[in-house]
């Protein structure tokens, strides 16, 4: 091991890093079940317990094309050590507390990638950055939104269209039992393209102490915990964020909670199969918007979504600034 990094300090980041999964969880929490909440199919205690299950056995079912994304394609591994990682990590949890105090749904997501942009740039400036994967984030945070608010309001055409002869009741009675699937597959593609960000932040900590042989790769030991912390975190729940997620934006039916789940479940699969770090947030936010829409133009609180909107557009250069300046303070002690 290098000897600038005792293994106490390691272990420390570690924990850092896992603190911030837990806070991932517990302020994404409303993504995976604010529409299954708010439709009164589960209720909260309930919901949280069903989507951290999901969430933690996530890794089962995608590869870690997201972890090496995070960890190599942000800025350049060799540029990282604790002190950056630090920094990091102290900008997106910051931000993230923030948010949550407020009831914000901002990105987790988008809030690592600053911390990782705002620590990488003080130490080594715009060299530092991996265009290629930078690009493909940013272009992700413009269309995952939209993917999700499309694929929403196609199944809310489809559903109505085979539903069209089906009372209201019964049609009610049937989606309530579709949630259920729904609200699964979307905390799958939590699980899945969330902690795997953590993963890339552990692993490339460790890479950058030449702890992993045989190159970059994800150890299953981080693998596990960053999935237990999230599970974890997804089970404090994200009470304040639930409300907005699910009930502020608009007011969803059984149907509409279902098409908004599927198709926010469908873009996160993709996303994490092709190793983008989409938000969750902002693609159930998109699906939520569109079957708003399709109820009709003015059922969707635009003054909350705009809110939102703005708190996205704010991540990255708040949580890089954030992490920039303890990046600076941290080398006054170093």
């Amino acid at each position: 091991m290098d000897a600038s990094l005792a293994l106490p300090l390691l272990i420390g980041l570690i924990v850092v890093a896992l603190a911030f999964d837990f806070l991932n969880g517990l302020h994404d929490a409303a993504n995976s079940i604010a529409t299954i909440v708010s439709t009164r199919v589960l209720r909260p205690h309930y919901a949280v317990a069903w989507a951290a299950f999901f969430n933690f056995i996530a890794f089962l079912f995608f590869g870690l094309h997201v972890a090496q994304t995070i960890g190599t394609g942000i800025v350049t591994a060799a540029i990282v050590d604790p002190r950056v990682i630090f920094g990091a990590l102290s900008g997106a949890i910051a931000w993230n507390l923030i948010t949550w105090a407020w009831g914000i749904p901002s990105s987790s997501s988008h809030a690592l990638v600053g911390g990782i942009l705002g620590a990488g740039i003080a130490k080594a400036g715009f060299s530092a950055i991996v265009w290629s994967g930078l690009g493909k984030t940013l272009f992700a945070i413009v269309l995952s939104p939209a993917v999700g608010m499309l694929l929403a309001v196609v199944l809310i055409i489809v559903v109505s269209w085979i539903f069209s002869r089906t009372t209201p009741f019964v049609v009610d009675n049937t989606f309530r039992s579709l949630q259920f699937v729904s609200a699964s597959l979307y905390s799958l593609g939590h699980g899945g393209n969330d902690a795997q960000k953590t993963m890339g932040i552990i692993a490339v900590l460790l890479y950058s102490q030449g702890l992993l042989e045989g190159g970059f790769h994800v150890p299953f030991w981080v693998v596990i915990s960053c999935q237990a912390a999230m599970g974890l975190g997804t089970l404090f729940g994200g009470w304040r964020i639930v409300h907005t997620m699910g009930s502020k934006i608009t007011r969803l039916t059984p149907m509409q909670g279902f098409c908004a789940e599927t198709g926010g479940a469908i873009t996160l699969f993709a996303a994490t199969g092709l190793g983008v770090p989409v938000s969750t947030t902002h693609t159930i936010t998109g699906a939520i918007v569109g079957v708003g829409v399709m109820r009709r133009t003015s059922a969707v609180r635009w003054a909350v979504a705009s809110g939102i909107v703005v708190a996205w557009v704010l991540t990255i250069p708040a949580s890089a600034i954030i992490a920039a300046t303890v990046y600076a303070l941290a080398g006054l002690f170093g």
